[in-house]
Protein backbone atom coordinates (compact mmCIF):
# COMPACT_ATOMS: atom_id res chain seq x y z
CA UNK A 1 0.00 0.00 0.00
CA UNK A 2 1.84 3.03 -1.26
CA UNK A 3 0.05 5.57 0.98
CA UNK A 4 0.32 3.57 4.20
CA UNK A 5 2.65 5.09 6.82
CA UNK A 6 3.50 1.71 8.33
CA UNK A 7 4.18 0.09 4.94
CA UNK A 8 6.45 3.04 4.09
CA UNK A 9 8.27 2.59 7.40
CA UNK A 10 8.85 -1.12 6.71
CA UNK A 11 10.13 -0.43 3.21
CA UNK A 12 12.66 2.10 4.57
CA UNK A 13 11.00 5.20 3.10
CA UNK A 14 10.34 6.71 6.55
CA UNK A 15 12.78 6.84 9.46
CA UNK A 16 11.45 6.74 13.01
CA UNK A 17 12.93 7.28 16.47
CA UNK A 18 14.99 4.63 18.16
CA UNK A 19 15.97 1.41 16.49
CA UNK A 20 14.48 -1.98 15.81
CA UNK A 21 13.65 -3.83 19.00
CA UNK A 22 12.50 -7.06 17.35
CA UNK A 23 11.59 -8.23 13.87
CA UNK A 24 10.61 -11.51 12.27
CA UNK A 25 8.68 -12.52 9.18
CA UNK A 26 5.34 -11.46 10.74
CA UNK A 27 5.92 -8.55 13.13
CA UNK A 28 8.06 -5.48 13.68
CA UNK A 29 8.60 -3.90 17.12
CA UNK A 30 9.87 -0.35 17.58
CA UNK A 31 9.47 2.75 19.71
CA UNK A 32 6.81 5.30 18.79
CA UNK A 33 8.07 8.41 17.05
CA UNK A 34 7.00 11.97 17.90
CA UNK A 35 8.40 13.74 14.85
CA UNK A 36 11.64 14.80 16.52
CA UNK A 37 10.04 15.84 19.80
CA UNK A 38 10.77 14.11 23.09
CA UNK A 39 8.76 10.91 23.38
CA UNK A 40 7.19 9.03 26.27
CA UNK A 41 9.87 6.48 27.07
CA UNK A 42 8.78 2.90 26.50
CA UNK A 43 5.79 3.64 24.24
CA UNK A 44 6.18 0.71 21.87
CA UNK A 45 4.45 -0.10 18.60
CA UNK A 46 4.06 -3.65 17.37
CA UNK A 47 3.23 -3.71 13.66
CA UNK A 48 2.00 -6.59 11.58
CA UNK A 49 4.40 -6.60 8.63
CA UNK A 50 1.79 -7.58 6.07
CA UNK A 51 -0.65 -4.80 5.28
CA UNK A 52 -3.86 -5.81 7.04
CA UNK A 53 -6.28 -3.34 8.62
CA UNK A 54 -7.38 -5.13 11.80
CA UNK A 55 -6.93 -7.98 14.26
CA UNK A 56 -9.64 -9.88 12.38
CA UNK A 57 -7.53 -9.85 9.20
CA UNK A 58 -4.57 -11.78 10.61
CA UNK A 59 -3.76 -15.30 9.56
CA UNK A 60 -3.38 -17.90 12.31
CA UNK A 61 0.42 -17.76 12.02
CA UNK A 62 0.42 -13.96 12.22
CA UNK A 63 -1.90 -14.04 15.25
CA UNK A 64 0.39 -16.47 17.07
CA UNK A 65 3.46 -14.33 16.38
CA UNK A 66 1.62 -11.11 17.25
CA UNK A 67 0.24 -12.42 20.54
CA UNK A 68 3.54 -13.95 21.59
CA UNK A 69 5.54 -10.78 20.97
CA UNK A 70 2.92 -8.64 22.77
CA UNK A 71 3.42 -10.79 25.87
CA UNK A 72 7.21 -10.81 25.61
CA UNK A 73 7.53 -7.06 25.09
CA UNK A 74 5.10 -6.40 27.94
CA UNK A 75 7.23 -8.54 30.25
CA UNK A 76 10.38 -6.80 29.01
CA UNK A 77 8.86 -3.37 29.76
CA UNK A 78 8.17 -4.48 33.31
CA UNK A 79 11.62 -6.00 33.71
CA UNK A 80 13.88 -3.41 32.05
CA UNK A 81 11.87 -0.21 32.41
CA UNK A 82 10.28 -1.00 35.78
CA UNK A 83 6.72 -0.52 34.47
CA UNK A 84 3.97 -1.12 37.02
CA UNK A 85 1.43 -1.83 34.29
CA UNK A 86 1.40 -2.00 30.48
CA UNK A 87 -1.57 -0.69 28.53
CA UNK A 88 -2.31 -2.34 25.17
CA UNK A 89 -4.33 -0.53 22.54
CA UNK A 90 -5.37 -1.20 18.95
CA UNK A 91 -7.55 1.48 17.38
CA UNK A 92 -6.74 1.66 13.67
CA UNK A 93 -8.54 4.98 13.24
CA UNK A 94 -5.59 7.06 12.03
CA UNK A 95 -3.59 4.36 10.21
CA UNK A 96 -5.52 1.38 8.78
CA UNK A 97 -2.59 -1.04 9.14
CA UNK A 98 -2.68 -3.31 12.17
CA UNK A 99 -0.45 -2.05 14.94
CA UNK A 100 -0.68 -2.25 18.71
CA UNK A 101 0.50 0.39 21.16
CA UNK A 102 2.09 -0.85 24.38
CA UNK A 103 2.30 2.02 26.86
CA UNK A 104 3.92 1.50 30.24
CA UNK A 105 2.67 3.10 33.41
CA UNK A 106 5.57 3.85 35.69
CA UNK A 107 5.80 3.71 39.51
CA UNK A 108 4.43 6.71 41.36
CA UNK A 109 2.20 7.77 38.46
CA UNK A 110 -0.71 9.52 40.21
CA UNK A 111 -4.05 7.74 39.70
CA UNK A 112 -5.49 10.72 37.83
CA UNK A 113 -2.90 10.04 35.12
CA UNK A 114 -3.63 6.34 34.75
CA UNK A 115 -4.73 5.24 31.28
CA UNK A 116 -3.01 4.91 27.90
CA UNK A 117 -3.52 8.57 26.99
CA UNK A 118 -3.47 10.08 30.46
CA UNK A 119 0.09 8.98 31.27
CA UNK A 120 1.29 11.48 28.65
CA UNK A 121 -0.32 14.32 30.59
CA UNK A 122 1.53 13.57 33.83
CA UNK A 123 3.99 16.47 34.29
CA UNK A 124 6.66 14.07 35.61
CA UNK A 125 6.15 11.47 32.87
CA UNK A 126 9.47 10.01 31.70
CA UNK A 127 10.10 11.56 28.31
CA UNK A 128 13.29 11.57 26.34
CA UNK A 129 15.11 12.43 23.15
CA UNK A 130 16.17 9.99 20.44
CA UNK A 131 19.32 8.94 22.29
CA UNK A 132 17.28 8.05 25.39
CA UNK A 133 14.73 6.27 23.20
CA UNK A 134 17.56 4.27 21.61
CA UNK A 135 18.75 3.20 25.06
CA UNK A 136 15.24 1.91 25.88
CA UNK A 137 15.20 0.03 22.56
CA UNK A 138 18.59 -1.56 23.28
CA UNK A 139 17.53 -2.71 26.75
CA UNK A 140 14.30 -4.20 25.44
CA UNK A 141 16.06 -5.91 22.52
CA UNK A 142 18.70 -7.41 24.83
CA UNK A 143 16.00 -8.74 27.16
CA UNK A 144 14.05 -10.26 24.26
CA UNK A 145 17.21 -11.87 22.88
CA UNK A 146 17.89 -13.46 26.27
CA UNK A 147 14.32 -14.74 26.68
CA UNK A 148 14.06 -18.46 26.23
CA UNK A 149 10.93 -20.47 25.50
CA UNK A 150 7.49 -19.17 24.81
Amino acid sequence: MEDCFICKKHSGLIQTAGETIYEDEFVYVGHIDHNGKDGYLGHIMIDLKRHAPSLADMTTEEAKAFGLIVAKVSRALKETENADHVYALVSGDAVPHLHMHLIPRYPDTPKEYWGPGAVYDWPDAPKGNNEQIMQVCKRLRATLENTTGE
